[in-house]
């Protein structure tokens, strides 16, 4: 399940910080990214809730460092249902 989730993750970053050369990896994090503001966090996280089905608490969201952690989080509730 991890393959596909980074792959879908993958489209959603390219597509939202508008960098088709994007290298989506577990480690990285917005302060590698100058596309990677406030704004565009947030279109992360609303287009992975539209395209999962899923919706994200503020506290989850705090928590997280980088990408392989958002991961882990969406591959968790995709897991429990939510």
């Amino acid at each position: 399940m991890s393959e596909q989730i980074y792959a879908a993750l993958a489209e959603i970053f390219r597509d939202v910080l508008d960098r088709d050369d994007l290298e989506l990896r577990p480690e990285l994090n917005a302060h590698e990214v100058p596309e990677w503001d406030s704004f565009a966090h947030v279109n992360i996280i609303v287009a992975t809730e539209a395209k999962f089905g899923v919706k994200f608490m503020t506290a989850e969201l705090e928590r997280l460092r980088n990408v392989g952690e958002f991961a882990a989080l969406l591959e968790r509730k995709l897991a429990a249902g939510d």
